[in-house]
């Protein structure tokens, strides 16, 4: 069975309805033969990265950055896990409460540097999570769709 892993941090009620819309996504009962796994980002590990097949990443956008807890987890996992997984399809999402410009580039330069595959389009935007739910979905949906049998 193919393994989606989801990895997040999601500290707020706001980004806890966001990923549980991601979630609500990957998780579709129309989308067999995927396992979805999820994380919280300072609890992920090595062998959770080594033993997916994709990723879906979760974050906020803190002081121009993504979160303090999804750092630590590219830290904990980047150098055992870049070759192995090296091609692997990825996505994120980024909610902002003014702006995601750094966010966006951290996990671009990081995911560049373990040399993942973005395989759809991210959702990143600032402010209210609710206009934002449906894309939240399709991305999960999405992710899981790809590692279909």
């Amino acid at each position: 069975m193919a393994r989606l892993l989801v990895v997040q941090h999601c500290p707020t009620p706001r980004l806890v309805t966001l990923a549980d819309a991601v979630l609500a996504g990957a998780r579709d009962p129309a989308i067999e033969g995927v396992e979805v796994v999820v994380r919280p980002a300072l609890e992920a590990t090595v062998e959770d990265v080594l033993s997916a097949d994709a990723y879906l990443l979760g974050t906020s956008a803190n002081l121009g950055y993504v979160s303090g807890a999804l750092k630590h987890f590219f830290d904990s996992v980047y150098d055992d896990v870049r070759e192995p997984t090296a091609k692997r399809p990825f996505s994120f999402w980024i909610r902002g409460g003014y702006d995601t410009t750094g966010a966006e580039r951290a996990m671009e330069s990081i995911t560049t540097g373990l040399q993942w595959s973005l395989a759809a389009p991210p959702l990143v935007f600032t402010g209210d999570v609710d206009p934002h739910l449906d894309a939240a979905t399709e991305l999960g949906a999405t992710m899981a769709a790809l590692l279909m049998p």
